[in-house]
């Protein structure tokens, strides 16, 4: 069986050479506005954490942060900048298909471009990762590629499709990784257990970028 949770091996390379100004330091704003909505001291799991933007940003508002990632250069960089800047941060390398967290753990979980790296049994299994680790009650906040997207990507390079809606691209980048692309209601298929509040499609960085952008609550 083919192994499709292997873009970590990318970016662990990429996380090692990133410097402080790179887009990926840079928290996202809504990502933020809704961390102002939670009780003070609020646990928070920022799973996929990259260089840490998100979970220094959180830390810093005063909640109780864990950072988790697959590359280990990511944790390595978000402790020392967390030493760095006086802010207490919970690391763990790990596979997001198999958190190391007991059940109810965390009041939000954000996993800002990190889910869809993999086939749709990789996102099956960690969305319900998610929803055992969130208590009732909690959110969850993610993004996730959207099939609006598979022309742009195909009119670079042809790709191919390794599995339902699992493709991989030649060329740079960490397509040549196994990604995961959805329609709404595919993925909306996909999220047992949680009331889903807010759902929008739209590009990131460049035209032709398109990420679901999903806010959604885990049910008792």
């Amino acid at each position: 069986m083919m192994t499709t949770d292997t873009a970590h091996l990318y970016w662990n390379a990429q996380w090692q050479k990133a410097k402080a100004d790179s887009p990926w330091a840079k928290a996202e704003p809504w990502v933020l506005d809704h961390a102002r909505t939670l009780p003070p001291g609020a646990r928070i799991l920022d799973l996929g954490a990259g260089l840490g933007r998100h979970a220094l940003a959180l830390a810093a508002m005063g909640h109780q942060v864990t950072a988790m990632d697959a590359a280990e250069s990511s944790t390595a960089a978000i402790g020392a900048a967390a030493f760095t800047q006086g802010l207490n941060i919970e690391t763990h390398h790990a596979q997001m298909t198999d958190l190391p967290f007991a059940s109810a753990s965390f009041d939000h979980v954000v996993a800002w471009n990190v889910i869809y790296h993999g086939d749709e049994g990789v996102v099956r299994r960690t969305l319900a990762e998610v929803a055992r680790v969130t208590r009732p009650g909690g959110t969850f906040m993610a993004t996730m590629l959207s099939a609006r997207r598979l022309p742009v990507e195909q009119a670079l390079s042809p790709g191919r499709e390794v599995s339902r809606n699992t493709w991989v691209f030649d060329g740079p980048g960490d397509k040549v990784h196994p990604h995961y692309f959805c329609t709404a209601p595919e993925l909306l298929s996909l999220l047992w257990g949680y009331e889903v509040f807010t759902l929008f499609d739209r590009p990131h960085e460049k035209p032709g970028t398109w990420h679901w952008h999903l806010l959604a609550e885990r049910l008792a």
